[in-house]
């Protein structure tokens, strides 16, 4: 029997799976493994950069009531009682008359307010001669004049990327608190797939799904768990799919989801007693994409199709997964560009090819990355982006401005 189904918009449907989306627990690992997870706590500046007043040149360290007459006409000579470099420091108080030595990086020393800078002081053995007057804190870097004690320098949820590994270690923290990943199962039905070591035999695949959506929950953060490829047995299916929703975060199924006799996702999800949240979309390629929830957890009925497949992950399984990270961008980033070719054909549903962006004259243009079918997979190698062409028009002109999600952004956003 042919299931009847009720198409929604992408909004809608991206809706109703967010309801389910939560924040996952946390772990401490060691800074050295850090890279690449998302911040499980706020990162707070635990004392203040600079954490001394500190030469910002390489030059000498002064008093600058002993300049105030200083000129061309009147220049005066300072003695030289020492010398100071990065990490160390100058044990007596500077005097009146004295200077100091001083490279960049390196303490003030007590009594002296400013730095003349060396390209603008004539050496002299033990003296230097200055001809111009400087400011009290010309040339320092103070206290704090970075970060304060206290500040937020990355909030929780924040990919950890090289520049926030730098504060963590300026900071002391050894251990990082970091988002623990969701487990994320992923079966692949189907009687035509073939394991990637087979040779190929006619009416038969190799399964490039499972492994192109393990490395998409990767890319998003989440920790892929490949739990095989099975054929379209119902009772075979609906053993190892209620072991796996058992063992993950969440599960994630490839195929399965059409509407003929041997698509058995439906009949799956209705003896786990999950509840369907939709199985139809407005949305070229993977309308048919179904997604359900048991207990709260979400299983995603992704098409058999590569792109469709591919596209339905990025728009519905990423977002729960950074939210799980405690991420509060979850969603795939949007920009404007401009269409690099004609779409004249008319589109009921919205549409996402997959997309190239690259810069023309100082504009993003964004042009497909391959023969724009469902089936296609060769379109998804040099994706980074997916154009998106909303439904109900007539088509699109080369030069017109489109909406386009960007794959491979790490930032996101925080609305659809």
């Amino acid at each position: 029997m042919i299931e009847k189904r009720a198409a929604i918009s992408v909004e809608e449907a991206v809706r109703r799976v967010m309801r389910y989306a939560y924040v996952g627990g946390t772990e401490k690992v060691a800074i050295h493994e850090a890279y690449g997870r998302f911040l499980g706590e706020d990162l707070i500046a635990t004392y203040d950069i600079p954490f001394f007043d500190r030469s910002a040149f390489d030059g000498y360290a002064v008093r600058s009531a002993d300049l105030e007459t200083a000129s061309r006409e009147n220049p005066v000579t300072l003695e030289v009682v020492g010398a100071i470099g990065a990490g160390s420091i100058h044990e007596a108080e500077v005097k009146a008359g004295q200077t100091v030595r001083i490279m960049t990086g390196a303490p003030i020393p007590k009594g002296c307010d400013a730095v003349v800078m060396l390209e603008l002081v004539a050496e002299q053995e033990n003296k230097i001669v200055v001809k111009r007057s400087i400011k009290k804190g010309e040339n320092i870097s103070v206290t704090g004049e970075d970060t304060k004690k206290g500040t937020i320098l990355a909030a929780k949820g924040t990919r950890i990327n090289p520049g926030i590994t730098a504060l963590l270690a300026t900071f002391g923290y050894a251990e990082v608190t970091v988002a623990k990943k969701p487990t994320v199962g992923v079966m692949a039905t189907g009687s035509e797939l073939l394991r990637i070591e087979e040779p190929l035999e006619p009416g038969k695949i190799r399964n490039s799904n499972g492994y192109m959506i393990l490395s998409q929950i990767e890319r998003a953060g989440g920790k892929p768990v490949n739990l095989g490829q099975f054929t379209d047995d119902l009772e075979v299916c609906y053993e190892n799919m209620k072991e796996a929703i058992s063992k993950v975060d969440f599960l994630i199924t490839t195929g399965g989801v059409s509407v003929g006799d041997f698509d058995l996702l439906p009949e799956l999800y209705e003896r786990l007693g999950a509840k369907v949240l939709f199985n139809k979309v407005r949305m070229r390629p993977g309308s048919v994409t179904t997604i359900a929830e048991k207990n709260g957890k979400l299983l995603f009925g992704l098409s058999g199709n590569p792109s469709a497949c591919y596209v339905g992950f990025e728009l519905f399984a990423r977002p729960v997964i950074q939210t799980f990270l405690h991420s509060s961008n979850p969603f795939v980033r949007k920009v404007k560009a401009f269409l690099g070719i004609d779409f004249p054909k008319p589109n009921p549903f919205d549409r996402f090819v997959r997309g190239h962006l690259t810069y023309s004259e100082g504009k993003l243009v964004a042009k497909p990355s391959g023969l724009d079918k469902s089936n296609v997979v060769s379109s998804l190698a040099a994706a980074n982006a997916l154009i998106r062409l909303p439904g109900g028009t007539r088509g699109f002109q080369k030069g017109m401005e489109v909406e386009v999600l960007l794959l491979e952004d790490q930032e996101g956003t925080g609305k659809w």
